[in-house]
């Protein structure tokens, strides 16, 4: 149904598969929204606005004799400032009389086929640019002369529609944007609504915390110049009732990776409004007439199947419009080794290829070198910046130490930290000028480094020349680009003094640019995030890796608990997670379950196992290998919450088709003599037979989704299980 304007009742309705969004050019040329939820056929919704003399809630000059209308009790598109609305504001600018005021009114709009596009920032893409609509609505402040664009794309198919903004100055006079939400959406009655989230700290990313609407403001962000460890930009608005299988549920997903906002206030009248973009902390930028500012994107979902309607919903989007890498469809991603927890920086050529040679007989395909390789680094004082092979380690040379780990058959894979430097590196001392440190302040340090300033063209152009060069020299697979600090000490030697409230962002379009000029110039790289562990995981980085590294704690049963959080929103397959030696009482067999539930690889010293070892590793490698296209592919299902109390946490792939799943379940907590446990699958064909683990027993999808698995009893504390569940042919 794509997008149906109807003239006479001035309303604009986006209808995807199951959805329809609807919005209402109204009084006095107010963007008003209307709706959003299951498909709603061709009617205006505007009934359900009521008007009342509110009591000061101000009125528009131009209704003036009509008490009712306020904007305070308007459901908007794009909420104004300074014009009788005391919710939060999309918007705050500083025109040039020194005024903060902008009041948006509906000037223009125009539908075009096709998925917009963003200059300056990621945006997920249409694989069929026929099969998505846009919408482009046009507010203009003629006061100010400044107008914002309201772009909306429809894909149909997926249940998606996506948000962003623009604001052009088309003016004579410079104005100052303070703040820019990339949404807004107003519910008529949200007290009856929670707000699901995903908070965290380093080692635990994406935990996930519900809590009831009430009447305040709930802001949920990051200042740390990533998106973080701390917050997520994820939220999720649903019924109060809502569980894994029922209820209606709204997703948010902002496409960026800097510092961020997201607010969620229920008003006065029991009207829940959510804005959500870039967050205005030491955030001010210039628009100049006829430049024109963009605001991040962000990726909308709404479904009545629960918080498992949700999650298939992102997870599929996600997997074919989110990032274009071969690696996303087309290659099936090596099982690989990480040197870090083997070697630390304790390494030399001879050694890396020891260890590749232990790892092969682990079924590994992929020999990862983690940080130490480049520049003076023997410890994390120095080196950083200096992008060039220290020799000393790799004394054949990169291109030879390559060559020997393609010749076991293996691939060989390359870690950066491209967005810090040392102190002590021969960059700094060249380029003082390139940190981001504040004049006459002592700088603020994170693991003995500074942060290079990203929004310097000549910082972007050196880390392009440098990286390509490396990865050009020898046949490079994979590389882990990590960052392992938050920003402080926010200033640019580039920028006057009035324009240092840019940096922030320009921080993040200078990453962008200089992300196109690595990643996007070596399709055949598998590149994985990393910002020590998940501490930058989010949508648009994801439109660059097909991969993010979770989190830096690899002990497996924390692990249950960060895969369940990341799994609202990012696929499975996005999910880097490895073996490690972290967790010394849980087995390997468990550790093997828990890593399958992502990309599945090693983080440990192969050298160090003994032959029984290394062949459990190689099973357990083929086991991933046989269930990779259920896992990476299939539907995912939360059986149970690892953070309520139980015996037990499980989870469950499901193939598209569902011929067949595998259903993980891992012990958690022993009870002596305790109950017989069951795990009910999901997701399956309930009139099917199916075998369990090529079993010679039947049993039906309506057996094993409401009578259950039997969990075996008095095994040891750890113990994982798995049910790779089979539909029997006819």
């Amino acid at each position: 149904m794509g997008i149906i304007v109807n003239e006479k009742s001035k309303t604009i309705t986006l209808h995807t598969k199951h959805t329809s969004y609807q919005m209402k050019i109204g009084n006095l040329d107010y963007l008003i929204h209307l709706y959003y939820g299951l498909t709603m056929y061709d009617a205006d919704l505007s009934y359900q606005i009521k008007q009342y003399d509110r009591g000061f809630s101000g009125n528009p000059y131009e209704s003036r004799d009509a008490r009712t209308f306020s904007l305070d009790a308007q459901p908007q598109e794009f909420s104004t400032q300074q014009q009788g609305d005391f919710r939060v504001t999309s918007i705050e600018m500083v025109n040039s009389d020194g005024s903060y005021s902008f009041n948006g009114k509906a000037t223009d709009y125009k539908i075009t086929k096709g998925k917009y596009n963003l200059e300056t920032l990621p945006t997920v893409f249409a694989t069929d640019q026929d099969s998505v609509e846009t919408l482009e609505v046009t507010l203009e402040d003629t006061v100010s002369s400044v107008q914002v664009i309201l772009l909306y794309s429809v894909f149909e198919e997926a249940d998606i529609i996506t948000r962003a903004v623009k604001v052009k100055n088309v003016g004579k006079e410079n104005i100052q944007l303070k703040k820019i939400m990339s949404t807004c959406i107003d519910f008529l009655n949200g007290s009856d609504m929670d707000l699901i989230s995903l908070p965290g700290r380093y080692g635990q990313e994406r935990q996930v915390e519900r809590q009831p609407m009430t009447h305040h403001i709930h802001t949920i962000g990051s200042v740390r110049g990533t998106s973080s460890h701390q917050q997520n930009p994820f939220i999720i608005l649903c019924d109060r009732n809502a569980t894994e299988d029922y209820g209606k549920c709204y997703g948010f997903s902002l496409m960026y990776s800097g510092n961020f906002l997201a607010e969620a206030e229920l008003d006065q009248y029991d009207q829940l409004r959510l804005v959500m973009g870039i967050h205005p902390k030491q955030f001010s930028f210039e628009i100049k007439p006829e430049e024109v500012f963009e605001g991040p994107e962000v990726v909308m979902a709404f479904t009545t199947k629960g918080l498992t309607g949700l999650t298939h919903l992102y997870h599929d989007f996600y997997r074919s419009n989110l990032c274009k890498s071969k690696f996303v469809k087309d290659v099936r991603r090596p099982v690989l080794i990480n040197s870090w927890e083997a070697a630390f920086m304790d390494f030399d050529d001879v050694k890396l290829v020891n260890i590749a040679k232990a790892a092969k007989k682990m079924g590994v395909e992929l020999l990862v070198m983690d940080d130490g390789w480049f520049g003076k680094r023997d410890d994390d004082n120095s080196g950083l910046g200096d992008w060039y092979v220290n020799e000393e380690k790799i004394k054949c040379g990169l291109h030879k130490l390559v060559e020997q780990i393609n010749d076991l058959g293996m691939k060989f894979g390359i870690w950066f930290e491209p967005e810090m430097v040392s102190e002590d590196s021969n960059l700094y001392r060249a380029h003082p000028e390139w940190t981001m440190e504040i004049p006459g302040r002592p700088a603020v340090r994170s693991r003995n480094q500074l942060v290079l300033d990203m929004s310097r063209r000549e910082v972007q152009d050196y880390l392009i020349e440098k990286v390509n060069a490396i990865l050009d020299d020898a046949n490079i697979y994979y590389v882990k680009w990590d960052i392992n600090r938050s920003l402080a000490d926010i200033w640019s030697n580039a920028q006057p003094a009035e324009k240092q409230g840019e940096v922030y962002h320009r921080y993040i379009l200078g990453l962008y640019r200089v992300m196109d000029g690595i990643i996007k110039t070596h399709p055949d790289i598998l590149f994985e995030g990393c910002s020590g562990g998940g501490g930058r995981y989010d949508a648009a980085m994801l439109s660059y890796y097909p991969q993010y590294w979770v989190s830096d704690n690899n002990h497996p049963i924390d692990r249950l608990k960060l895969h369940y959080g990341t799994s609202f929103v990012y696929p499975v397959s996005t999910m880097g997670a490895h073996i490690s030696d972290t967790g010394k009482f849980v087995s390997l067999q468990t550790k093997a379950v828990v890593a399958m539930c992502g990309t599945f690889g090693y983080e440990l010293d192969a050298t160090h196992l003994s032959e029984e070892e290394q062949e459990l590793c190689r099973e357990q490698s083929d086991l991933f290998r046989k269930y990779y296209h259920i896992i990476f592919k299939g539907d995912y299902y939360r059986l149970s919450n690892p953070f309520m109390v139980g015996n037990m946490t499980a989870w469950q792939h499901v193939a598209k088709d569902k011929s067949e799943s595998l259903l993980s379940v891992v012990v958690t907590n022993l009870t002596c003599n305790g109950p017989q446990e069951y795990i009910k699958a999901k997701g399956l064909d309930p009139a099917a037979l199916y075998t369990i683990n090529d079993g010679k027993e039947v049993y039906s999808g309506s057996a094993l989704m409401n009578a259950g698995i039997p969990i075996e009893r008095e095994v040891p504390e750890y113990t994982a299980f798995q049910f790779h569940i089979q539909m029997v042919k006819e």
